[in-house]
C-alpha cells in the first residue's frame, strides 16, 4: 500500500471510531422516548418502524430498542439470524413466529424470546395490522 493511502485510511479508520466513541449515549440519563417524536421509516413491503433507541446501560451492556408496524398480507421479511438477544412484545394483533423450523402463533401481551443465533421472523397473521416492540441486548445491537 503506498504511504499516502496507508495515511488516509488510518486517518478515516480514526475519524471513524472518535465519531463513534464520541456521540452521547442516549441512555445515559432518565429520558421518554415520545412516540410521536421518533421518525417512522417505510419499507417497501409497507412495514413501518422506529428506532427509539442505542445505547449502553450502566452495566455495559448494549441494548436498542424499537418497533415495527407490518400492515396485514405485508410480505413478510426474510427469515434471518442475529448475533444479539431480542425481547419482543406484541403490542396489537396476532404473529407468527417462525424460529429454528417450528412456527408459534402469539397475540397481544404475548412476549417472545430471540436468543443469538436463532434463525427466525415474524410474520402478521391476522386482518389488521401488527404492531411489536423488540428490546435488542448485548451483541451486535450497535448496527
Amino acid at each position: 500500500m503506498k504511504p499516502v493511502c496507508f495515511a488516509f485510511t488510518l486517518a478515516l479508520a480514526a475519524a471513524t471510531l472518535a465519531a463513534q466513541t464520541t456521540a452521547p449515549n442516549q441512555l445515559a440519563q432518565a429520558r421518554v422516548f415520545q412516540f410521536e417524536q421518533i421518525p417512522a421509516h417505510v419499507a417497501p413491503n409497507g412495514a413501518e418502524g422506529r428506532n427509539f433507541f442505542n445505547g449502553t446501560l450502566a452495566t455495559g451492556e448494549s441494548v436498542g430498542a424499537h418497533e415495527t408496524m407490518q400492515p396485514a398480507g405485508t410480505v413478510p421479511g426474510a427469515i434471518h439470524t442475529i448475533q444479539h438477544t431480542e425481547v419482543i412484545v406484541i403490542v396489537e394483533g396476532t404473529v407468527t413466529f417462525d424460529h429454528d423450523g417450528q412456527t408459534d402463533t402469539a397475540g397481544p401481551g404475548s412476549v417472545l424470546y430471540v436468543m443469538p443465533g436463532t434463525m427466525h421472523r415474524l410474520r402478521n397473521a391476522s386482518t389488521a395490522p401488527v404492531r411489536y416492540v423488540v428490546v435488542q441486548i448485548g451483541g451486535d445491537t450497535k448496527k
